[in-house]
């Protein structure tokens, strides 16, 4: 089971990705502080009264013509007993007010309750022109206490129901059109840079798949365009580099074999019966020689086309050439697997690895499977097999085992190297492995 990837692989998902999580950590940083200074304000907001009621009750207690209903604070010479919740909060805001406006409080006391309370004035009004009925309505209370003096304090009490106003929808709604003015500009720009770098890989991709590449589009940003037009100017010159090996390739087979004709036509002349037959074996020798050498240079630039076989069968027909040759070949019973493939590529990689088992192995039992979400045609062999520290090494142009592998029975060494460039242009593989009971096993691996 594959995990969850949370993390976009492109470079704009990944660009996108980044800005939005910065968005959303500034927003948080922002909301923090907001959240701060509002609860700075709701604090003074609750304190403010209670401390403006007890500075305007010590301005006024001198005047015996104040009016005690506008003063709203009580004097007493003892410590006052107040209940409710401590609020310590609320008596270090008012401290800190007091000692603002000059005064030094020598203690200050704030608890708070909650209690029931008539309507005001406005509320009242309000209520009969609707025509409801004044009710009682639970509010929060505040009283304070401040000992001005030793031994006299002073005490008064203030509304805080109010509660202060939401403000999280409206952070969400500002964070919203910030992502909005961010990140649709970011992401038009992200596709802009994206297009050409898509075309540029499926360009890549397609080169390494079939071996031809379609020119990519100049366009987008000004460094995105000078990548474009840089590997443009490589593809022109790889196509021509290729397209001049292939033209010597030709030449080189082309001259090669006339004179691999000649020999063969000397060789007639050879009265002895013997001679002639090595000759022979040595040219034919040297033309499977010259076609795996070019068929190797050749390889991932083939003119044929891809189509959808049925492996199994195309792998019953090479065997039935084989058994007509009198080859010792076997060939279990296999389901159809149909896949997308070159058959005359696949045709030559499964001749060569019969060779090798028929030759190197006594014999050869082919098959084919399902594994993994993946086709393999397997050749089995009854050999020796091969050490496992040289089972890459063997897969390379032009090497050779010694003992049973020796040139008397075996070619120039480009079997196995031409059967891997074969799959790697399928996008397969070739694995190769010892069986537990004896001999080798090689395995064309093709995706389904």
């Amino acid at each position: 089971m594959k995990r969850l990837r949370l993390w976009p692989q492109s470079l704009v998902g990944q660009v996108i990705l980044l800005v939005a999580i910065a968005l959303f950590v500034a927003q948080a940083i922002n909301f923090a502080l907001l959240l701060r200074e509002r609860n700075r304000l709701e604090l003074t907001g609750q304190t403010a009264p209670a401390v403006y009621r007890i500075v305007d009750a010590l301005d006024s207690r001198g005047d015996r013509r104040a009016d005690d209903r506008r003063v709203r604070a009580r004097f007493t010479d003892a410590p006052p007993r107040v209940e409710g919740q401590r609020r310590p909060d609320v008596e270090s805001r008012a401290a800190a007010m007091f000692e603002d406006i000059g005064l030094q409080m020598r203690s200050i006391r704030a608890v708070q309750d909650s209690e029931s309370l008539p309507m005001r004035r406005w509320e009242r009004l309000r209520a009969r022109a609707s025509g409801a009925e004044p009710v009682m309505h639970n509010v929060g209370r505040l009283v304070m206490a401040a000992e001005y003096e030793p031994g006299k304090w002073v005490v008064t009490q203030t509304r805080t129901g109010e509660r202060p106003q939401r403000f999280g929808g409206w952070l969400i709604g500002q964070t919203a059109i910030l992502y909005v003015i961010v990140l649709l500009p970011l992401l038009w720009v992200g596709r802009r840079l994206a297009r050409p770098l898509r075309q540029l890989t499926e360009s890549a991709e397609q080169f390494a798949r079939t071996g031809a590449a379609d020119p990519v589009d100049e366009r987008g940003p000004g460094d995105v365009r000078q990548l474009t037009t840089a590997f443009n100017a490589m593809r022109a010159r790889i196509f021509l580099m290729l397209n001049e090996k292939d033209r010597m390739l030709g030449a080189i087979g082309h001259d090669l074999r006339t004179p691999l004709a000649s020999l063969r036509v000397r060789t007639e002349s050879v009265e002895d019966e013997g001679e002639r037959a090595r000759m022979s074996e040595t040219i034919d020798e040297m033309n499977r020689m010259l076609e795996d050498i070019l068929s190797l240079a050749r390889a991932g630039r083939s003119s044929e086309s891809a189509q959808k076989v049925d492996l199994s069968a195309l792998a019953d027909a090479v065997v039935e050439d084989f058994l007509e040759l009198g080859s010792p070949v076997d060939m279990a019973e296999s389901a159809r697997a149909v896949a997308n493939v070159r058959p005359q590529q696949i045709r030559r990689a499964l001749r060569n690895l019969i060779e090798n088992a028929t030759v190197y192995g006594e014999r050869a039992h082919v098959s084919v499977a399902r594994r993994d979400g993946a086709i393999h045609l397997i050749v089995e062999d009854d050999g020796p097999g091969i050490a496992e520290d040289r089972m890459e090494e063997m897969m390379e142009p032009f090497t050779r085992l010694e003992g049973s592998r020796n040139r008397d029975t075996g070619g120039a060494g480009l079997g196995l190297a031409l059967v891997r460039a074969i799959m790697a242009e399928h996008g397969g593989s070739l694995h190769l492995a010892n069986r537990a009971e004896g001999g080798l096993e090689a395995s064309l691996i093709l995706p389904a």
